[in-house]
């Protein structure tokens, strides 16, 4: 750790990692053989106070990749049709190649090295996300192989619930059930969710902490090794 350490920048705040919001509504719940259907991606932004903000969100309905399984029970759940052509959804290489270049480039200028999803039950919305890129054979993904930052854990512990809308309403974040299953609804809202959460830590005296810088050397070798595994 420097003098010139700033722990108001994004770079700093997450060691390195761009956090980027997302929530998927899917055809079922396994991610290998059931349809992503919709997928909204929220990036944030820091202030020169180090507070966290919603900055941009990518929305996109998705058509189910072929041979994919669509449950009844799940279409009946999110209401949506996969095959109404008002969705106008994409293929999932047309989302991700989007999602891809706009994320690596909010990383890139917020001086971070790789992003990390924020997610609501964040192993279900990684699941698919990571099956969508192995699926369509992406290269070069901005996102962490497998650490994430889970807000239904998060809020358990600085809010005391874990389920979206009773969190958001407990931390006063309007959230109107109605809307509930849109990606691009609970995205944002799970946006808002994870930066009350940090900034609240923030001004509680909670960041930053100084760490040893031996130690972090070491726990960065490690976890990069795992990284460049997974690059290519």
């Amino acid at each position: 750790m420097t003098d010139t350490f700033d722990p108001n920048l994004m770079k700093n705040r997450f060691r390195g990692y761009f956090p980027v919001v997302i929530d998927v509504e899917t055809a079922g719940f396994n991610a290998k053989t059931d349809a992503l259907l919709e997928i909204a991606v929220s990036m944030l932004k820091m202030d020169d106070e180090g507070v966290l903000a919603l900055d941009k969100t990518l929305h996109f309905n998705i058509e189910p990749f072929e041979g994919a399984n669509l449950e009844p029970e799940a279409l009946a759940f999110t209401g949506i049709d996969p095959t109404s052509p008002l969705r106008g959804a994409v293929s999932e290489k047309e989302a991700f190649l989007e999602i891809f270049k706009e994320v690596k480039k909010a990383q890139k200028a917020a001086g971070c090295h790789r992003s990390i999803i924020v997610a609501h039950n964040a192993a279900f919305d990684h699941g698919f996300v990571t099956q969508a890129i192995e699926r369509n054979a992406l290269k070069r993904t901005p996102f962490h192989p497998f650490a994430t930052f889970d807000t239904a854990a998060l809020a358990g512990l600085a809010i005391g619930h874990t389920v979206l809308a009773k969190a958001c309403a407990m931390a006063g974040i309007p959230f109107d059930n109605r809307e509930a299953h849109s990606a691009l609804y609970d995205t944002e809202r799970t946006a808002e969710l994870f930066c009350l959460i940090v900034n609240r830590w923030k001004a509680l005296g909670g960041w930053p902490f100084i760490a040893d810088e031996t130690e972090e050397a070491d726990t960065n070798s490690s976890e990069e090794k795992a990284e460049d595994y997974t690059k290519n």
